[in-house]
């Protein structure tokens, strides 16, 4: 199920109900506070790639979106002809090499089946320089559906996380985009050496 076929058709037929149209809130409030723009960070599962296009604008030139397709990120960048579709890595993120100090986590954990958790972590700990950081939301709620998104619970990631990161925060977001209100975690999450 988790191939490009699959996400490239639920663009096409406008199965994206999770496209927030914009950075939502929480990721933007954290980028705003980013003293350097020199950092490397990584969107896997970028999407529609709001985030990206928002780092580009701000000034984070070393910012690059991942994913199976690109077709999202066109339609966001119709509207922004400054963002190049060069700047998205088409590619498996299990598959995917590279190291950064920041990847940002909006709506790709919650895409992917239940039983590939564990390898994001792991992927995600690989992908970070020592003390690289994992910031932005996880659903605190558990959908009852066969299909993306999958949510879960506060338990249930810090029994994922722990062993390999320094949980610096896993709250409640005070400043969700209102359909998603008093349903995220705010993470960040410092890898351990």
């Amino acid at each position: 199920m988790m191939n490009k076929t699959y996400w490239e058709d639920r663009y096409r037929n406008k199965e994206d109900f999770w496209n927030a149209k914009s950075i939502t809130t929480p990721i933007k409030a954290y980028v705003d506070q980013l003293k350097d723009k020199t950092i490397q960070i990584l969107i896997p599962g970028v999407g529609h790639g709001h985030e990206l296009v928002y780092l580009q604008q701000q000034g984070f030139k070393q910012s690059k979106g991942l994913d199976l397709t690109t077709i999202a990120f066109e339609q966001t960048i119709e509207k922004e002809k400054e963002i190049s579709v060069d700047q998205v890595v088409v590619e498996d993120f299990f598959q995917h090499q590279g190291v950064y100090d920041l990847i940002l986590e909006q709506t790709f954990f919650c895409s992917l089946p239940i039983e590939k958790r564990q390898d994001y972590v792991m992927k995600i700990h690989e992908l970070l320089r020592p003390k690289g950081k994992l910031v932005g939301v996880l659903f605190d709620v558990v959908f009852e559906q066969q299909q993306p998104p999958y949510g879960g619970s506060k338990e249930e990631y810090l029994a994922l996380f722990e062993p390999y990161f320094t949980v610096e925060v896993m709250e409640r977001a005070v400043n969700s985009i209102k359909p998603r209100q008093d349903r995220e975690l705010f993470i960040i999450l410092k890898k351990k050496i």
